[in-house]
């Protein structure tokens, strides 16, 4: 009997920690959200009340409840919307308009205050709050543009080389590395100075795209699309290329937990979303790779739950339109009405 209690307790034991040892990303919930036209970039997360916000290009920024998991409604004058920054100090938060404009609202109520005109064009926005700006990425014009973040007002513009500025994240004491995908370089800018005050190559790492920043080590997270997919880990000092590590086709986004010590990465062609281990400053290796839906490219991290969150939509390439050609030869250019799906993966 007391041999039988035994082998029962260690089996019990051996089940409970292969349980923990399995558990993956997987698919949680797939909610298809209301759109005519299918479009959007980045998505970001108001963690503290639960919200999602989703850059619908036409139809503006939705607002989606977690609890729920329900769309609440899109926010006014919002239009063209492909990227939201959160300023939760100011209880503020700015869409990135494509027409070179940003919608102010009140993040408590989702209120629309403003649609303050900055540019001829727009791609993406990040706030530093060392400096309490926020830098908007103008690629067409080969510009920045910086707000104050508390009042909306435009406090300054910096000429940039690069024509594709793509993921861009503060280093916390005034600085902003960006990814700049038509140079294959990352831009380090002052933000006090609003001045470029380094590039980096970023060699073995083409098309430099999605981008995170790991404070307490100083590295440089860059997700490449390029021939030969990689996610390249540069010295935030000297630029030096430290790591590069195997990625999906078709990243577009880059986030780093520095809870955790793992930099995630969402790969569209692929459809995949690929995780690596951060074992010390110089060192990397693979967590997982989940499956994920063809075109999921961008996404956010909840810091609490681990929960991942990606946007995707059925599509197709229409001979008829425009063919981005430089992503693959046959990426989608049109997304049909009623597929405009939020994925939400956890552990499990």
């Amino acid at each position: 009997m007391m041999l039988f209690r035994t082998c029962t307790a260690v089996l019990i034991a051996l089940s409970a920690f292969s349980s923990h040892a399995q558990q993956f990303y997987r698919l949680e919930s797939a909610v298809t959200l209301k759109s005519e036209a299918p479009d959007w970039d980045y998505v970001a997360l108001d963690a503290a009340r639960g919200r999602l916000f989703i850059g619908q290009r036409a139809d503006g920024a939705l607002v989606y409840d977690l609890a729920s998991r329900k769309a609440i409604g899109t926010i006014e004058r919002s239009e063209d919307a492909g990227a939201i920054a959160l300023v939760d100090e100011f209880d503020r938060g700015y869409t990135t308009n494509g027409d070179g404009s940003t919608t102010v609202f009140q993040l408590s109520t989702l209120k629309t205050i403003d649609r303050i005109k900055f540019g001829e064009d727009a791609d993406a926005a990040v706030y530093d709050p060392a400096t309490k700006q926020l830098a908007f990425m103008m690629g067409d014009s080969k510009e920045i543009a910086f707000l104050d973040a508390r009042t909306g007002s435009v406090v300054g513009k910096l000429k940039m080389e690069s024509k594709k500025l793509d993921g861009s994240a503060p280093d916390g004491e005034g600085n902003l590395f960006i990814a700049e995908r038509d140079r294959n370089a990352v831009a380090r800018v002052d933000l006090r100075q609003r001045k470029v005050t380094a590039e980096w190559k970023t060699t073995s790492c083409e098309e430099p795209t999605g981008l995170a920043f790991d404070r307490a080590h100083k590295r440089i997270f860059v997700g490449c699309r390029g021939k030969s997919p990689v996610l390249a880990v540069l010295d935030s000092d000297s630029g030096k290329v430290i790591a590069t590590v195997e990625i999906g086709r078709g990243n577009d986004g880059v986030v780093y937990d520095a809870e955790t010590h793992k930099i995630y990465t969402s790969n569209g062609l692929d459809a995949n979303l690929v995780i690596y281990d951060q074992v010390d400053a110089d060192t990397y290796k693979l967590a997982e790779a989940a499956m994920t839906r063809p075109n999921a490219r961008t996404m956010a991290l909840d810091p609490k739950t681990k929960k991942v969150y990606l946007v995707t939509a059925e599509g197709t390439v229409d001979p008829a339109k425009k063919m981005n050609r430089a992503v693959s030869p046959f990426y989608a250019n049109r997304y049909f009405p009623g597929t405009f799906t939020l994925l939400t993966y956890a552990r499990m």
